[in-house]
């Protein structure tokens, strides 16, 4: 097992004892105000649009954010003046229609509510040109159905007021397109006795499981599940959700079941006051093999689905603030590898693995950050005698999922004001991985040794 802390698996701290019980009080984030659907349209005046198509429709708010936007018409023509180069079409739609996500526009596009010329185009990175006439409907929101679950729950704490829970990796923390079961919220309705419910696709869609631990304030008048209707809301629906850990990343998450436990852990978050730390194994070693990088993270232009982080003038317009900590904890494969230790002072989208990447050390089976089967083997190999390479291979190509842990996480609670830690050691998979490492580290230098003589 993994001698990081002196504390076993799960293992709770606080300056006194500690109640645990279950109750059916769980919070839920429900909108406090009704949706007003908009109808807006942009319609072009005439079929001519040559040069500027129009900079007074430009002026012009499609369509507000508080609407679902469902029934929304953009009819223009592709602007003369647009740089040379691929244009995608949902890029081009989105940039039309103000406020409005690509995951919905992508959604209409797939729906075949998208004309290019009078065709009709499927295509989301279809490619548009200056002069094409563009016909688009914006797609009605589809509801998605959060319903009780009996899925295990590792639950690390419980009382009234929090829940504290060690997620499995490959567990999706909440509902969203293509993940409409088996997610912890899922599992949190089924455990705490509470009723199916409803959500606007149009959220689940802004809030894929791209994400690893970002913070989520979400501040209402509601303070129980009691008369929750199944109709469809606007706001997310997602039960006591403060922060989240992306899908293939396991470790502890703590759960709000009132509205007041919410806010002072939202708080919390947002003052940057919660402990939280996190270890992973690393495709290299980073140099120096202690630091902090403070480089701001925000969504790769060229990968809807990746981060990145960069540092400079070239740094994106969106990207944010992002600070961690790191220290390598053991140097494994010869320094093929490292077991590395994270503390986040920000807490980003894919924070850590993207920081990762910008120091050159991806996370062991991050293959979206570049440590692809092939990098890791170009790594171990030339630091392992050749009688080790299939079992080389054979790790790596078992290895699948980001190897990262949410190792410990601290906060005071939000009723007590008691400082509570806990603490829970990696999984199985990772601990076969870590172990896996260690044993090449120590075979090759039996080798080399040997060889030596």
């Amino acid at each position: 097992m993994l001698s990081v802390h002196s504390c076993g698996c799960c293992r709770v701290f606080a300056a006194r004892a500690i109640q645990f019980q279950t109750t059916p009080s769980l919070f839920f984030s429900t909108p406090n105000y009704k949706s007003r659907v908009g109808t807006a349209r942009r319609v072009a005046a005439s079929s001519g649009f040559a040069g500027d198509s129009g900079s007074d429709l430009r002026q012009e708010t499609i369509a507000d954010t508080r609407t679902n936007y469902a029934g929304v018409r953009l009819e223009e023509t592709v602007d003369n003046g647009i740089r040379s180069g691929k244009l995608r079409l949902d890029s081009w739609i989105s940039s039309r229609i103000s406020g409005i996500s690509r995951a919905r526009v992508q959604s209409s596009i797939r729906a075949g509510l998208v004309q290019v010329n009078g065709r009709v185009v499927d295509k989301v990175s279809f490619n548009v040109k200056a002069g094409d006439e563009i016909s688009c409907t914006i797609s009605e929101l589809q509801t998605l159905r959060a319903v009780p679950e009996n899925i295990p729950l590792d639950i690390v704490y419980e009382d009234e007021h929090v829940l504290v829970i060690n997620k499995p990796a490959h567990m999706v923390v909440h509902p969203s397109p293509g993940n409409t079961s088996g997610t912890l919220v899922n599992g949190i309705l089924h455990h705490c006795n509470l009723p199916n419910v409803e959500y606007s696709k149009e959220e689940a869609l802004s809030n894929t499981e791209d994400s690893d631990d970002e913070f989520n304030s979400f501040y209402t008048n509601a303070s129980s599940c009691e008369g929750l209707s199944s109709r469809p809301a606007v706001a997310s629906i997602r039960p006591g959700i403060v922060h989240r850990l992306d899908k293939g990343t396991s470790g502890l998450l703590v759960v709000a079941k009132d509205e007041h436990s919410h806010m002072k852990l939202s708080e919390q978050f947002k003052l940057r006051t919660i402990k939280r730390v996190y270890v992973s194994l690393t495709a290299g070693l980073p140099t120096p093999v202690a630091g902090r990088v403070e480089v701001p993270v925000g969504r790769d232009p060229n990968n809807r689905l990746r981060m990145t982080a960069v540092a400079g003038p070239l740094n994106p317009r969106k990207s944010r603030h992002a600070a961690s900590r790191y220290k390598v904890i053991e140097i494994l494969a010869r320094g093929g590898c490292a077991l590395v230790e994270w503390k986040l002072e920000t807490g980003r989208t894919h924070q850590i693995r993207a920081h990762a990447k910008y120091l050159g050390v991806p996370l062991l089976g991050d293959e979206v950050y570049g440590a692809t089967r092939s990098m890791v083997l170009s790594l171990l190999r030339p630091r392992t005698p050749s009688g080790l390479h299939s079992k080389i291979v054979q790790m790596v190509s078992r290895i699948d999922r980001p190897c990262l842990h949410a190792l410990t996480l601290g906060f005071k609670h939000p009723h007590t004001g008691q400082e509570v830690h806990f603490s829970c050691e990696p999984p199985a998979d990772f601990d076969e991985i870590l172990n896996q490492l260690r044993k090449i580290s120590n075979e090759g230098a039996f080798f080399t040794k040997h060889s030596i003589s």
